[in-house]
């Protein structure tokens, strides 16, 4: 049991956590929730040890093993299997004992530890949580070194899965992962054996794996049974009838003053005031409730544009020449489009999205959009590169040139929550949340007929998300968005496109759907269909380019038998009965995993090169 006793920290004067109490028991999974700023890292860092408090104690159980995510991005030669392997300390420490050999009574304890431990299967279950996190063969056995952060910080996120500690500790775990990984993250937690505490602001993600909910409010903490939506209804319930018992009590009090004011002078009344007065005294106030400051986002209204706004026929688009990463790319936006784009990472979604931007040219076919058409990007990598030593009001004054006025300049600010203090404040000091808006607001000053979000709410805590679903939802321009907060694109979105197998197209069924067919193994990615509109009549095509045509499609089904086969496999692989005692049949699943990956790679090598000779055909033509 977590027993968090007294707890009191803090921090350059400020008072994050003030004398909290809360127990949380053994094999619960409880979401860590509060505002942006309120102290939930912090508490995370009190538990861990890492940060002593200066009041109050945290108890856990003395031989209880704690884990959580590294900080710090993992780097060097190794790779993602040996850095997950190297997650359980004790059975790298047991197999370097082993391995070092010494008295036989020893190595005999050592074994049947390493038994007890599963440590046989070690590689395998490392390898399956791996590949959940979007990981395939070949990229498990690359150095560290040759992905980004964001892959890295997966890695660091599957080593402490894989060293299943009694009390696992997860701060905003799915802000790195796409929607396919996230979900399967999902699944792994809900069947997470030991205890688990989680901070998200994902409130469908906390739905699903949650049994109950840890509340930072006002430094101090509150423990409620159940999801996030039963957390929700519960404390606006309590809300609500602190303030009418408050309200009641207010009442109650000034006809108790009024009493006492009229008849305290009165000799046939004043025993009766007098006894007034000792109970006023005696009543304790309820406290007003505190209200946390609202955000707001308000989005500019563009200026109209006849449709379409973009579109895109037969494009074809990549980073190196004569290497597209998207091909055959027909689709259209409108002004009134609410767009998600759905696809694991790394299959070209920030790729299409930096092509109807205009950020990225065609390598063939067409991109046409009005001369007026303007286009606001948000991207991660734009949070990150502010000027951290300008306060938004500098920032802002730069993009609406000097000559604008200060208070058209505040007015813009202010649209997206930043009143006279913070808009003064260096950007350094202001939060991620706070920043992320601070970004919005800067793409957006000049009312864009466009809005592309490439994952908006990393930053955002969960009022945060739904005061920026509000301010979407008012917007009168297109939105394309890529998010893993299903709830937002639940929301927002009305179409969804798919980027799979080197294209993009329509997805026909909701969100829901998509994730049935993601948990269903499905990925081997459901075919993206391309986006019905009228084309032009082409000419025949010559013999040998149909030929080329028909072989190209024998190509794209090879393709998807290795994919579908291997999704199988993953799915048997993932299955933790497996990791029993019958060996003989995990090392054959391995080895036709192994196999299908090889003959999928290979399957793909060729399909890319018959699209590249199509495509070449196509143009001599």
């Amino acid at each position: 049991m977590l027993d968090i006793v007294d707890l009191t920290y803090r921090v350059a004067g400020r008072t994050l956590i003030d004398h909290a109490g809360a127990q949380i028991p053994d094999g619960h999974h409880v979401g860590l929730v509060g505002r942006n700023g309120s102290g939930k890292s912090t508490l995370f860092r009190l538990i861990a040890g890492e940060i002593e408090p200066d009041g109050g104690e945290i108890r856990l159980p003395r031989a209880a093993k704690l884990g959580m995510v590294a900080q710090e991005e993992p780097a060097g030669a190794a790779t993602p299997l040996e850095l997950v392997l190297a997650g359980d300390a004790e059975r790298t420490r047991l197999l370097r004992a082993a391995e070092e050999g010494g008295d036989p009574h020893e190595l005999a304890e050592i074994h049947a530890r390493l038994s007890d431990l599963g440590a046989h299967a070690a590689p395998a279950r490392a390898a399956v949580i791996l590949a959940g996190l979007g990981f395939d063969h070949a990229a498990q056995n690359r150095p560290i070194s040759s992905f980004s952060g964001g892959w890295r910080m997966r890695v660091a996120l599957a080593a402490a899965l894989f060293a299943e500690p009694d009390l696992l500790l997860l701060d905003e775990p799915t802000n790195h992962l796409d929607i396919e990984a996230a979900l399967w993250l999902e699944g792994f937690l809900k069947t997470y054996p030991n205890t688990l505490l989680v901070v998200s602001h994902d409130r469908d993600f906390l739905n699903s794996i949650a049994t109950g909910i840890l509340h930072l409010e006002h430094c101090a903490l509150t423990f409620y049974n159940g999801d996030y939506d039963n957390f929700e209804r519960t404390r606006r319930e309590r809300l609500a009838q602190t303030e009418a018992m408050r309200t009641k009590q207010e009442a109650q009090r000034k006809h108790m003053q009024a009493f006492v004011d009229r008849f305290r002078a009165q000799a046939t009344k004043a025993r009766q005031a007098q006894s007034r007065l000792k109970a006023l005294a005696r009543m304790t106030p309820i406290a007003a409730l505190l209200r946390d400051p609202v955000v707001t986002f308000q989005f500019p209204a563009p200026t109209e544009l006849a449709p379409p706004l973009i579109a895109l026929d037969e494009a074809a688009v990549g980073y190196e020449p004569g290497r597209p990463v998207l091909r055959r790319l027909d689709l259209r936006i409108d002004p009134d489009d609410r767009i998600a784009l759905l696809g694991a990472n790394g299959n070209g979604k920030s790729t299409l999205a930096k092509l109807i931007a205009g950020r990225l040219r065609p390598e063939s076919g067409a991109r046409q959009a009005p001369g007026k058409l303007k286009v606001g990007f948000f991207a991660q990598h734009q949070v990150e590169e502010l000027d951290l030593a300008a306060t938004p009001l500098v920032l802002m004054q730069r993009l609406m040139s000097e000559k604008a006025r200060e208070q058209s300049v505040r007015a813009a600010l202010a649209r997206f929550g930043f009143g006279q203090e913070r808009a003064e404040t260096r950007v350094a000091s202001l939060s991620g949340g706070e920043k992320a808006r601070l970004t919005l607001a800067l793409i957006t000053h000049d009312a864009p007929h466009l809005l592309i979000l490439d994952e908006p709410t990393n930053h955002l805590d969960i009022e945060a998300r739904e005061a920026l679903i509000e301010g979407l939802s008012d917007y009168s321009g297109a939105v394309i968005l890529v998010s893993h907060d299903r709830h937002l694109v639940e929301t927002i979105a009305d179409r969804l496109w798919l980027v799979a197998a080197g294209t993009a197209g329509i997805f026909e069924g909701d969100i829901e759907e998509y994730r049935r067919q993601v948990l269903a193994g499905a990925f081997a990615e459901p075919q993206a269909k391309t986006a019905a509109r009228p084309a032009a009549p082409r000419p025949a095509a010559p013999r040998a380019a149909a030929g080329k045509g028909n072989a190209l499609r024998q190509a794209e089904l090879l393709v998807e038998k290795h994919t579908a086969e291997k999704a199988r496999l993953d799915r048997a692989l993932a299955d933790p009965a497996l990791y029993g005692d019958d060996r003989q049949r995990l090392d054959a699943l391995l080895a036709q995993h192994e196999a299908a990956s090889a003959a999928l790679e290979a399957a793909e090598a060729r399909w890319i090169a018959l699209a590249e000779a199509a495509e070449g055909t196509k143009r001599a033509g």
